[in-house]
């Protein structure tokens, strides 16, 4: 199983940039789907962006698309979600889970269900 760690968050003003970082241990990345994840007070968990395991594909949520880019050093063993142009309501929890899929590289995930692997949160608060 593979340990996830959540960095970045904080409180910045609205048109602000953060760039969150979910490292992991245990195992290498390489063969997994990484996703980032929110939830917001009261709300739902929602996905926010994924990255295959190859890193060939993504995918974003109409919210954040143009505004975050979800990306990953093997390297490092680590994937970033940079946020550009925050919003106050981008504020939330952000969570990064991550899905073994090593047998379809470009393969993109949505559903929280999908991922077995999650850190424990790091908060994002944008300020009006």
């Amino acid at each position: 199983q593979v340990q996830l760690v959540e960095s970045g968050g904080g409180l910045v003003q609205a048109g602000d940039s953060l760039r969150l970082s979910c490292a992991a241990s245990g195992r290498t990345l390489n063969n997994y789907a990484v996703g980032w994840f929110r939830q917001a007070s009261g709300k739902e968990r929602e996905s926010v962006a994924t990255i295959s395991s190859s890193s060939s594909s993504t995918i974003y949520s109409d919210a954040t698309k143009g505004r975050f880019t979800i990306s990953r050093d093997n390297a490092k063993n680590t994937v970033y979600l940079q946020m550009n142009n925050l919003k106050p309501e981008d504020t939330a929890a952000y969570y990064c889970a991550a899905k073994f899929s090593p047998l379809c590289g470009k393969c993109l995930y949505s559903r929280a269900t999908d991922f077995g692997s999650w850190g424990q949160g790091t908060q994002v608060t944008v300020s009006s």
